[in-house]
Parts: C-alpha cells; structure tokens; sequence
C-alpha cells in the first residue's frame, strides 16, 4: 500500500552522525589516516596559539574542513560552511556535534590564515609521506618529474604596463573595455594589478595566453604518489628547475632513475640530473636537434619501464585539477597558490593510499 507523505519533523534525536555514517564508507579511512597525522602534528600546531586568550577553532578541525573542500570540490568557504550546517557526513568527519554552531566563512578564513603562515600544509603533506611509507608504498629507487599550469584568480585586463595609469576608461569603471591590438606586452614590461605574482603565459602557439603559475609535481613510480610539490612563477626555464630542485630534495645518496617528457630533453638538464646521481630516463626529442639521451640510457629495459610509468603524473594532474581546485586557482600569490597546492596533493596521497590500502588498486 502507498505510505503517507508525512513531513512533520521529529523533535528529537538519539541517532548520532558516527551512527549514520557506513562503516564501509571511504571517508572512515582516510579520516583515520588524517587523524594519525594530525596526532603527530599536534606540538607543531601548540605553538601558532597563544598560552591565554579566547580559544579560536580547533586547528584539526580546520584541516579536517579544508580537506573536505578538495575531495569534494567545494567552491569557496561559504558553500562549505552551508555545507557543515546541515551534512552530516561532513560534519562527521570535521568532528562536530549535531548541536555545534557552524562558524562565520570570515573567521574560517582568518583562521586559516595562521596555518598558511606555520607552513602547515607541507608539514601535513610529509606525515602523509611518512605513512605511505609505514604501509609499504614508496618507491626509493624511481621517479617521475612534470610540471601543470594553475590559471591564476586575474584577468589578462588587470595585466597592466608598469607605472601606468590604473584609472578604467569611463564607459565602464567596473568592467572597462580594453583594446590590446598593436600593444606588446611582456612579463618585463607589464604586470597584473589583481595578482603581481602571475605570470603571462602560453602553453602552445595555438594556445591564447594567460596569466599562470606552474605547479611542479614529484612521484614515485611503484604506486603514482607525490613524493614532493613546488609552485613557481610560469617562466620557460621554471620547470627544469624546479624537477632539479624536486630531486635534490631526495638526498642524493642513492642512485635514482627521473622520468620525464620531451620538454626536459636539455644537455644542461641533463648533465644536471647525472651529476645528483639520478639517471634520466627522459623521452628522447628528435623533432629539430639531436637529443641529449643516447644509447647509454635507451639500451636498458628500465628506461622503457619508466617510459610507460611516467603516465602515472598526468593522473595527478588531471585530478588536481578536475577535483582538488587547482585547475584555476581561487588565491593570489605564489605562498597562498603553493600552500593550497601542497594541501592538494597531501589529500591525492590520501586517496591512492585509501584505494591502494583497500586492495582495489
């Protein structure tokens, strides 16, 4: 028989969120994970607070909340504090009562502020790390270095000549109408007056240019995890420097293989790569010059392995950018970008090792 459409609310609850959240669910593991890493991070957290004073909100639940909002996509800080109002799922996981008041998205971001500036995200990533390797899931031997363009929060009209005029023409002052036919603009002579610290870039020469940041990645081979992280200014030498800088960051005691793309088939890059004691497994760029990758690299079947294992970073790429918010930026500056870009692959780490950990990947 058809029920009855009641929506009279009940008055009371004796269901709790951990009740109502399935024991299956993936959000159990990785909260467990997050909360073994927030443990660890706990003494670091005591000294961004005063002694005294009014308490603000808990530094793990902020994380906790800003972790949700890259695995969820969620577009800015106020959808997510609607969002921890009436979810319980996310209210579970961030560690709120039923009954516990949601905060004001102002203060949320204010608060987030401190952890921007206690470097948080990167000493959060490496707990990640080091949990990885507790289960068994690093690779010390291969890796693979690619750099991504982060469209930067600034319009190519706020992309302006150095001590020019900011006044907008009058027909529009909120929206003005540019005309930049005829005009050369170069990084050298014009900046962006939304975001000083973005660059204008092309990806391709069918490609329009833009104002970017680049965002460089180091994963090792075994399961695709990010073993490292960098933001830079987008800059044509930026992403060879950088993957030398990613690699360094390794140590250099041990012998490691470094895949790359034909972007980073340079002599110097590779003379570089040789000299930290990497070998570089890069693919080979014949198109306009000999490549600096001979038979001494190609001859041995590790170098075709890496070859197809190189594709793992792309992965990376593309869910940084289709679900951890980093297709486009919503942050100005190369700290705030770095931080959020750093948090972003702490939560891909948690994922992979979440499915990894599950035995479904």
């Amino acid at each position: 028989m058809r029920g009855d459409d009641r929506q009279q609310s009940g008055m009371f609850s004796y269901i709790s969120p951990e009740t109502r959240v399935p024991q299956d669910h993936p959000l159990r593991a990785i909260r467990t994970m997050v909360d073994a890493a927030l443990t660890k991070l706990s003494s670091r957290l005591d000294a961004l607070y005063a002694r005294v004073g009014r308490p603000s909100i808990a530094p793990e639940k902020l994380l906790r909340a800003l972790l949700l909002q890259v695995l969820y996509t969620v577009r800015s800080e106020r959808l997510l504090m609607e969002q921890l109002d009436y979810n319980l799922l996310f209210r579970w996981f961030v560690g709120l009562n039923m009954d516990d008041a949601v905060w004001d998205p102002t203060v949320f971001t204010k608060n987030r502020e401190r952890l921007l500036e206690g470097e948080i995200a990167q000493a959060f990533f490496e707990q990640v790390i080091a949990e990885a390797r507790e289960h068994g899931l690093l690779s010390d031997e291969h890796f693979t270095v690619d750099g991504t363009l982060i469209e930067a929060w600034a319009g190519v009209k706020s992309f302006k000549k150095k001590g020019g005029s900011s006044v907008p023409p009058p027909d529009d002052p909120g929206n003005p109408t540019v005309n930049f036919h005829g005009e050369a603009r170069s990084n050298e002579t014009h900046t962006s007056t939304t975001d000083p610290d973005s660059r204008l870039y092309r990806k391709g020469k069918s490609h329009e240019a833009k104002l970017y940041y680049l965002g460089h990645v180091l994963t090792e081979n075994r399961h695709g995890l990010v073993r490292d992280s960098w933001v830079t200014q987008a800059t044509g030498v930026a992403e060879r420097e950088a993957a030398l800088k990613l690699v360094g960051s390794l140590g250099g005691s041990a012998r490691v293989t470094v895949g790359a793309d034909k972007g980073f088939d340079t002599r110097d890059f590779v003379r570089d790569l040789r000299l930290m004691n990497a070998t570089p497994h890069v693919a080979q760029n014949n198109t306009h010059r000999r490549s600096a990758i001979d038979g001494r690299t190609t001859r041995h079947a590790g170098y075709l392995v890496s070859q197809k294992k190189r594709k793992r970073i792309e992965e990376v790429f593309g869910w940084l950018k289709t679900i951890g918010l980093m297709r486009k930026t919503r942050h100005r500056g190369v700290e705030r970008v770095g931080w959020m870009f750093t948090f972003a692959a702490a939560a891909y780490n948690l994922v992979r090792m979440r499915t990894l950990l599950a035995g479904t990947g």
